[in-house]
């Protein structure tokens, strides 16, 4: 990590603070947060790139080793179970990797090969659209698994429901990538979680590769947490969202999923909601989005607030691996 930050620094991967984020606030709010932004020191983004392709990496080369040793196996087809991971991190990942260098070397401001919302947007549906056309058609998976009900079969119906939660997940994870340590230590705890659904699966495939990014995680949140030196970066912002929305989808355990990445929907949705409200209602349901930032105005201190979304993400990740466990 420490070579790699450096590297960072000299390929001018840094920007000042958060700024960017809060641009669309109210401007009492926008000032605000901006003043307790430009107290951090400059900080490296991208972080994001070195974990995925670690992540990728690795698993590429343990899980060849296992297979040629007989030691990998899994409930679905295995190279469409690892070609739809290896697909989904590397598809958001790139995508995440042109916006940030966009914005980071200036093109966003010229216009030069710079997205529009509505643009990255239509990208990250048709990249979802591939993620659920490996799942559907080719590990053949269009049920969800309802505690307390048991496998309910969606037909055609799951393909849209994948499409939507895999952009959903990486949007609500990216916009949480907003304070020291917040994202990937809910990430972290996500993760955790489901390991030990994998694990009482029996799902090798899928624990292998959780092993892999988990200790990848670890590795960077040693950088990120309060005064971080890292920020991620929308490489890990968009892949580490559908990456894990992707799991929950090859687990079949979609209502634990949405309780366990319970706080990343929280932050998706308060983000979601303010811009419906300054588009249709003309005016701003919150003083400002997402919802960290306005816990920042009501004068929480951002450990605090980090600290206890880790605690809530803790108390529905045990809810949703017993809900999952049913």
């Amino acid at each position: 990590m420490i070579p790699f930050i450096n590297l960072l620094f000299k390929l001018k991967f840094t920007r000042k603070g958060e700024e960017s984020e809060v641009r669309k606030g109210a401007p009492e709010a926008f000032y605000k947060i901006r003043a307790l932004q430009s107290a951090k020191p400059i900080l490296v983004t991208g972080g994001g790139i070195l974990v995925a392709a670690v992540v990728t990496t690795l698993f590429v080369i343990v899980a060849g080793i296992r297979i040629i040793q007989g030691e990998l196996f899994s409930s679905h087809p295995m190279w469409w179970e690892l070609g739809v991971l290896f697909f989904t991190l590397t598809g958001f990942g790139l995508l995440g990797l042109y916006d940030d260098v966009i914005k980071l070397f200036g093109y966003a401001k010229t216009g030069f090969f710079g997205l529009r919302m509505r643009h990255k947007l239509a990208l990250q549906i048709l990249l979802g659209a591939g993620v659920a056309m490996f799942l559907y058609w080719g590990l053949g998976i269009d049920f969800i698994n309802v505690p307390f009900v048991g496998l309910v079969k969606l037909g055609w119906w799951y393909f849209p429901m994948a499409v939507f939660l895999v952009v959903g997940f990486a949007n609500s994870f990216d916009i949480t990538d907003g304070l020291d340590g917040l994202s990937c230590g809910l990430l972290m705890i996500c993760l955790l979680a489901f390991w030990m659904i994998a694990m009482h699966d029996l799902d090798n495939v899928l624990s292998l590769f959780i092993t892999i990014w988990l200790g990848s995680v670890v590795a960077y949140l040693y950088f990120n947490i309060f005064p971080a030196r890292l920020m991620l970066g929308n490489v890990g912002g968009l892949s580490f969202g559908a990456g894990l929305a992707i799991i929950g989808l090859l687990s079949g355990k979609i209502v634990a999923l949405l309780i366990i990445g319970g706080v990343f929907i929280v932050e998706g949705m308060s983000s979601l909601l303010q811009l419906f409200s300054k588009r249709f209602m003309k005016r701003r349901l919150f003083p400002i989005a997402p919802l960290h930032h306005w816990l920042q105005l009501l004068g929480w201190e951002e450990p605090k607030i980090v600290a206890r979304a880790w605690l809530a993400g803790l108390s529905l990740a045990a809810f949703g691996v017993w809900l999952a466990m049913l």
